[in-house]
């Protein structure tokens, strides 16, 4: 009598499921096999697909392995040029231009180990696009498709011949075959596409397969003429004072002039807690930094509470802050929901190290609000081209600036590069600085400051580039309105655009995070 078979034992698992953060290193190995001689994905392109749009970045995983993969954002088609390139229809790869309220899913990538071809994976990955795309109730796929067999035919076929020619089966394309084969029909053929696409002349199919379930609604999204965002920048005077109270009620006085304004952010200076050194009797500045970071969760405390209570976001300046027995420079974003994050200052001043030994963060954040994405850089950081070109990359479209400078020289290094940053990164910018004078703490004898709201130079902006700033070195605020709508246009037709014109066939920022 024989045994039951086991057929455990011959069972190999094929798996349809979101990408995750332990699939990165799989997928940028198997597009090097699949695309030898174009540019792999980075893994910081990956972690921005994952944060900005989940259900759109799909994998096939069979026996333990990662053999094929997809990568989609929402967009509003109608938005782009005819003849748009894929670096504009992925803003550069990092989809931080995805549009959940859109009406088409665009797909940007599709690959297949070459091991495992001929097993209908990539099949498998079309339909679980369409599947999104039924979910959630869109229009559309739209794709840009590669040509790849087009340079052994260019010499006798034009690009739209080479297409008439694989449409109608006299010529196999393992691209564009594949997606007529799927149901998709052609819209156009774009020039320019793919910079690094030498098999396809840098042409590309664009392809499109209609939900014939659409359904249409109430306007998912009713397109915007703005998008006002309201700032106060708080000129903070460091003055004696006798106990954290009266820190305390300093910060809610402007927390309230803010509100009342009914701003969305309000943005305190840098290091401005050093105010309270001025009630305690340490002369030592590295002892005194010590002491100050006593106060931490009373600072914490105060500032979740008004965010909450006067229904403003906050950018608490900085404060020194100990972990594990370093201090670190650090920003915390106060949320008017009540949630809170951090940065860290990642330069720190040759003053910073001699006098109270701050150690330097590692990691350039952008976070999310109610008035989009935005970054925080601190003092010395702005005046470094890459961060801010790396946080636009994550999708900033405001840059906080709390800082602290002793003279006009250092407070000038400041605003010259947060307006630079401002143009030549398509951004606002926003500085927050303290004045007046501290006689009884060592290392803040003086301060210079000029406060102030920064946009890009072009004509839909501020003249000069200044939506608004305060009169040097008095105690005072300055309130300002940026509309992320005008950003946004500004970035897709504005006089000149940086960040579209960069030559990223010659140079890049290679962020290690």
């Amino acid at each position: 009598m024989t045994s039951e078979i086991d057929v455990s034992k011959f069972e190999k698992k094929m798996i349809i499921r979101q990408i995750e953060e332990k699939d990165f290193k799989e997928i940028i190995e198997m597009q090097k096999i699949c695309f030898p001689k174009m540019e792999p994905w980075e893994i910081v392109h990956l972690e921005s697909h994952v944060h900005i749009f989940p259900e759109g970045q799909i994998c096939v995983e069979y026996d333990g392995k990662i053999i094929g993969s997809s990568s989609s954002l929402i967009i509003n088609f109608d938005e782009y040029d005819d003849q748009h390139t894929w670096d504009e229809i992925t803003d550069n790869g990092y989809i931080t231009n995805h549009d959940s309220e859109g009406y088409n899913l665009y797909g940007i990538e599709v690959m297949v180990h070459p091991d495992y071809r001929r097993m209908k994976i990539g099949r498998r990955l079309y339909e679980a696009r369409k599947d999104i795309a039924r979910q959630l109730n869109l229009k559309s796929i739209i794709i840009g498709g590669r040509i790849p067999n087009y340079y052994q035919h260019s010499k006798e076929m034009t690009p739209r011949e080479y297409v008439e020619q694989v449409t109608m089966h006299n010529i196999y394309d393992p691209v564009l075959t594949f997606q007529v084969l799927n149901g998709f029909s052609l819209k156009r053929i774009n020039r320019n596409y793919l910079d690094d696409d030498k098999a396809s002349l840098k042409y590309a199919t664009l392809m499109e397969w209609n939900n014939i379930d659409y359904q249409p609604t109430t306007p998912k999204r009713s397109f915007k003429t703005s998008f006002p965002v309201r700032i106060t920048s708080i000129q903070y005077e460091m003055k004696k004072i006798d106990s954290f109270d009266d820190f305390a009620i300093q910060c809610e006085y402007y927390t309230d002039v803010a509100a009342s304004y009914s701003s969305d952010f309000v943005v305190f200076p840098e290091i401005f807690t050093l105010q309270l050194l001025s009630f305690l009797p340490e002369k030592s500045p590295s002892l005194a930094i010590r002491r100050l970071t006593e106060f931490t969760e009373d600072y914490i405390e105060l500032f979740t509470n008004l965010s909450v209570k006067y229904n403003v976001n906050i950018i608490g300046g900085s404060h020194f802050v100990e972990e594990e027995g370093k201090i670190y420079n650090i920003a915390y974003l106060f949320r008017r929901d009540g949630t809170i994050e951090k940065q860290y200052k990642l330069h720190i001043t040759p003053n910073e190290r001699k006098f109270w030994g701050i150690t330097g963060g590692d990691e350039v954040k952008v976070f999310d609000t109610d008035c989009g994405k935005i970054a925080i850089q601190i003092c010395y950081d702005i005046e470094f081209p890459e961060l801010g070109r790396i946080a636009v990359d994550k999708g900033a479209n405001i840059i906080f600036t709390p800082f602290c400078t002793d003279d006009r020289q250092g407070y000038l290094r400041v605003r010259y590069c947060s307006q630079a940053r401002a143009i030549e990164n398509q951004v606002y910018t926003v500085l927050s600085g303290t004045v007046g004078n501290l006689p009884d703490v060592e290392n803040m004898d003086i301060q210079y400051a000029q406060s102030g709201i920064f946009s890009p130079s072009d004509f839909t902006f501020a003249r000069d580039g200044i939506v608004g700033e305060c009169n040097p070195n008095i105690e005072t605020v300055v309130v300002g309105d940026v509309d992320l709508e005008i950003l946004r246009r500004h970035r897709r037709a504005g006089s000149v655009n940086q960040l579209r014109d960069r030559r990223h066939d010659i140079y890049e920022i290679s962020y290690k995070q």
